[in-house]
C-alpha cells in the first residue's frame, strides 16, 4: 500500500464500487427505455438511505434496448478497475422482476462455495439489490409493470480479472460486480479480506480439506512443492493473517499450514495478525531474546540486534546451530492455536528470500 505523509494532509478521495457503477448504467438504459429521455448522470439511491450521481460516457438506443456506459472512479483507492468503462445493457421483458446477465468481461461462478450458484453471473447480491431497488422506483414513476433483462460488463475485464483472486475462486470470464455499500473507502481492506474468507469457503465447498494460507508467490510456490496442492486449496492471505485463521472458526477445515517470510512469521510469533509494516515491526531484540533461549551466546545476541534484517539476524543464528527458524515457527503456531478451533490441525512454515524453507512447526 502508498504510505500517507505529512505533506499530504488533504483526506483520501472516495469513489464507487462497479456495483454503483452497474447501477447508474442500467438505471440509464432503462430511463431511455421508459421515457426517451438520454441522460449524462443518473442518481442512484445507495445502501443506508444514501445517493450518489455518475457521469455517464454514453446513453443511447442499441438493438433490442438501450444501453449506457461509465467510468468506474476508484477515488484514492488503488483498484484494479480503477478508469474501466463498466457498461449496461437494458431490454424490457414482459415478465416482472429483474433477471442478469454477465456481458464481455464479467465473470460467471464456476465452483460452489461463494454466495452465488454455479452458473451464475458474477454480479454479487447487493448490486443484484441495488439494481432492483433503483429500477423498480423507475417502473414505479413511469407506470411500467413488465420487467427488465439487464446485461452488465465491462470493457478489458477479462485480463484485468487475471489480477484479480477471481480466477482462484472459480469465477471465469472477467471480473466481479461488487460492494455492500456502493461507496470504495480508499485502502479499505475489507475487500482483500472477504476474498481470503471466499477462497477458504470455495475450497471447502469444493471438497479441499487441507488448505495452505501464503503470504505471496513464494511461500506459495514452497506449499506447493511440499505437498503438491491444488491451486484451489492455497489461500492468498496477504498480510492478513488474522483474516484467514479467525474464519476457520465458521468454516474449518481438517489440515491449515500457514507460510510466509520468515520475518513476517516472527511477526506473527510476537502475537501480531495484521503483518504489513505499516501496523507491525520486526522485532530485533525479542529474535535475540529467543535466540538466548537456545544457547545463544551473548556475543551473537548484541549482534542479532545489531542487525539490519531479520533475516540477517537468522543468518547469524543458522551460521552457529541455532534453530531459530523452528522456534519462532513454533511460536506463530503457537499463538494462531489460540485462534483456531482445535479440531483444525496446524503448521506453521517460514521462507528465506530464496523461497527456502527455513523453519517449520507441526502438530502431531
Amino acid at each position: 500500500m502508498r504510505e500517507e505523509t505529512a505533506e499530504q494532509p488533504k483526506p483520501l478521495r472516495s469513489g464507487y464500487t462497479t456495483g454503483s457503477c452497474a447501477t447508474a448504467t442500467s438505471l440509464a438504459a432503462a430511463r431511455l427505455l421508459l421515457s426517451g429521455e438520454a441522460c449524462d448522470a443518473a442518481r442512484i439511491a445507495l445502501p443506508k438511505a444514501r445517493t450518489a450521481t455518475l457521469r455517464l460516457e454514453f446513453c443511447r438506443l442499441c438493438e433490442g434496448g438501450a444501453e449506457a456506459g461509465t467510468l468506474k472512479d476508484a477515488g484514492d483507492d488503488p483498484d484494479v478497475t480503477h478508469g474501466a468503462l463498466v457498461f449496461a445493457r437494458v431490454a424490457l421483458a414482459a415478465e416482472p422482476g429483474v433477471r442478469f446477465h454477465a456481458g464481455a468481461g464479467v465473470g460467471r461462478v464456476t465452483r460452489p462455495g461463494l454466495v452465488l450458484a454455479v452458473g451464475e453471473p458474477a454480479i454479487n447480491p447487493v448490486p443484484r439489490q441495488m439494481m432492483r431497488d433503483n429500477l423498480a422506483a423507475l417502473a414505479s414513476e413511469q407506470g411500467y409493470a413488465g420487467g427488465f433483462e439487464v446485461t452488465i460488463g465491462i470493457d478489458g475485464g477479462e485480463a484485468l480479472a487475471l489480477k484479480t483472486m477471481n480466477p482462484r475462486l472459480g469465477i471465469l470470464g472477467g471480473l466481479s460486480i461488487l460492494g455492500t455499500t456502493g461507496i470504495v473507502r480508499p485502502f479499505s481492506c475489507a475487500a482483500y479480506i472477504a476474498s481470503i474468507q471466499q477462497g477458504i469457503d470455495v475450497a471447502r465447498a469444493n471438497g479441499f480439506q487441507h488448505l495452505a494460507a501464503c503470504t505471496g508467490n513464494a511461500s506459495e510456490d514452497a506449499m506447493r512443492q511440499r505437498y503438491g496442492l491444488d491451486d484451489c486449496a492455497l489461500i492468498e492471505m496477504g498480510d492478513f493473517a488474522g483474516a484467514a485463521l479467525k474464519h476457520l472458526r465458521q468454516a474449518p477445515v481438517a489440515r491449515f499450514s500457514l507460510c510466509g517470510g520468515f520475518g513476517k512469521i516472527s511477526k506473527l510469533a510476537a502475537g501480531h495478525l495484521d503483518l504489513h509494516s505499516r501496523h507491525s515491526s520486526i522485532d530485533l531484540p525479542q529474535l535475540a531474546a529467543w535466540a538466548a533461549e537456545l544457547g545463544a551466546s551473548a556475543a551473537l545476541q548484541q549482534a542479532m540486534r545489531e542487525a539490519n534484517t531479520s533475516q540477517q539476524a537468522l543468518a547469524l543464528c543458522r551460521a552457529e546451530g541455532i534453530a531459530l527458524g523452528d522456534a519462532v515457527c513454533a511460536r506463530a503456531l503457537a499463538f494462531a492455536r489460540r485462534i483456531v478451533p482445535a479440531a483444525v490441525r496446524l503448521e506453521v512454515f517460514a521462507i528465506d528470500r530464496q523461497g527456502n524453507l527455513v523453519g517449520e512447526a507441526l502438530e502431531a
